[in-house]
């Protein structure tokens, strides 16, 4: 979408991983990006004019990288442990020793308790590794052999690391890669890389970050009250702020455009959970479209049935790695349709929980734009405007990240003077989907019963 004259690049985001797979022998991780890499490369051939590479991806993901970048005849590779992808909630013990040393909480899903973990558990693994990266980054080195970290603004070290946190959990800081920020250059393409897929030499890799952050300005999101919703197997739920607002449910850090602040809520499985629910009623036959078509022909509040969308612990608001995904309320009458349809409703209360609290700290959220492949759903995100009683407004372009990574790449090359102008540029809205007011009765007394059910399970989880 983006080989253009204004903007010649290749962007390509790092949604999905492979723990541990073989390469002649060596132990890798990530394979399947490389794989992406690949066939992304290839459908857009020839590359001898484009001017960068612009890269962003999932997070928080650890790679312990073990070795050299190299490539053979069946493509690139990096030698390295397992993936611990974002999901992966395991280090309870070690999220509780990271939260004590920095003073404040780390979820066990961020990087400092796995690469912990990793010391703790697989000693031999972490004396062997090289570095830690993450996704995106992992993508980066094996392009360029230059090991980089994104720290995407001012406010996340806390979810990140410093000199201080590595000294109290005993980490070596030598296999922690320097800090380099969105825009800034990781490095040069390598010449055996240059080669296989036709770029030019001295092709540049540029920083995007995590996708999330990425996804802010490929939603054009560049004023206070405006919301970006990535969507995905996970949810983003990111609103810009005049100034910024520290709660411990929440994630607070500098907004990509200088001078404003995000307020983030990451909710841990709303895509998975409706590949989660395609499968269990037996219809994973059918595509997404179909899915959200049976649920649309159930009524408003789903017969009763109310679904948690905790299946695998959650992230913001409730911060709690035990948490399960619970379906209640059914019975002899409740069918396919009312169940796909709790399902979606759960995502979205789940979203309109992160929203309240949001805005019970004194953010104002006006719309959400929303973005990913659960943007192509008119029911969902119709269902998104009435449970949250906000517009909701899709862009043009629904891969926000993509969107936002040809923003950063666009101003790294000087064609716009900032990411907010050549965002704004960009990106632009497509439709509105406004609340339904017949609707509001059924989803205030739904989203009640959302919240009181967590509450009433949480000590039995």
């Amino acid at each position: 979408d983006y080989h253009g004259a204004w903007l010649r690049s290749v962007a390509v985001p790092l949604s999905s991983g492979i723990a541990g797979v073989a390469n002649n022998g060596v132990a890798t991780a990530g394979a399947e990006w490389l794989a992406a890499f690949e066939q992304a490369a290839g459908a857009l051939a020839p590359l001898s004019t484009v001017e960068a590479v612009v890269i962003s991806g999932n997070g928080p993901t650890v790679i312990p990288v073990t070795g050299e970048p190299g490539m053979d005849s069946t493509g690139l590779f990096v030698p390295a442990g397992a993936s611990r992808l974002w999901l992966d909630r395991r280090a309870e013990e070690e999220s509780r020793i990271v939260s004590e040393a920095v003073g404040d909480f780390v979820d066990a899903g961020f990087f400092l308790p796995k690469i912990l973990a990793i010391k703790r558990r697989e000693e031999e693994l972490y004396q062997r590794t090289k570095y830690f990266l993450g996704a995106p980054e992992f993508l980066a080195y094996a392009l360029t052999g230059e090991a980089r970290m994104v720290f995407p603004s001012e406010g996340f070290t806390r979810w990140y690391w410093d000199r201080a946190a590595l000294e109290k959990t005993g980490l070596d800081a030598a296999k922690m890669p320097p800090f380099i920020s969105p825009g800034e250059t990781t490095g040069i393409l390598a010449s055996r890389a240059a080669s296989r897929f036709g770029f030019s030499p001295g092709t540049r890799v540029i920083a995007g970050g995590p996708d999330f952050f990425v996804s802010i300005l490929g939603a054009a999101v560049t004023g206070p009250g405006q919301c970006c919703d990535r969507s995905g197997s996970s949810e983003g739920i990111n609103v810009c702020t005049a100034e910024r607002i520290i709660d411990p449910r929440l994630m607070s850090y500098g907004h990509p455009i200088p001078g404003l602040w995000n307020l983030s809520g990451i909710i841990s499985t709303t895509g998975m959970a409706v590949s989660w629910a395609r499968e269990l009623l037996g219809l994973a036959a059918e595509d997404y479209g179909a899915f959200f078509a049976r649920a649309e022909k159930a009524a408003a509040g789903a017969g009763g049935v109310v679904f948690l969308p905790y299946l695998a612990g959650e992230r913001a608001p409730v911060w709690d790695p035990r948490a399960r995904g619970v379906l209640m309320g059914l019975s002899l009458t409740t069918g396919r349709e009312e169940a796909a349809r709790a399902v979606a409703e759960g995502v979205c209360y789940a979203i309109r929980d992160v929203a309240e609290v949001m805005e019970s700290c004194g953010a104002d959220i006006r719309e959400f734009r929303v973005s990913g492949g659960a943007a192509e759903s008119r029911f969902l995100n119709q269902l998104k405007a009435d449970i949250t009683g906000r517009p909701v407004l899709v862009p043009a372009r629904r891969e926000a990240e993509l969107a936002g990574l040809a923003a950063i790449g666009a101003a790294a090359m000087g064609k716009y003077a900032s990411f907010a102008e050549a965002a704004l540029a960009t990106v632009r809205m497509e439709a509105e989907y406004l609340p339904h007011p017949a609707h509001a009765r059924i989803y205030e007394a739904g989203f009640a019963r959302y919240r009181e059910l967590y509450r009433s399970l949480k000590g039995l989880f």
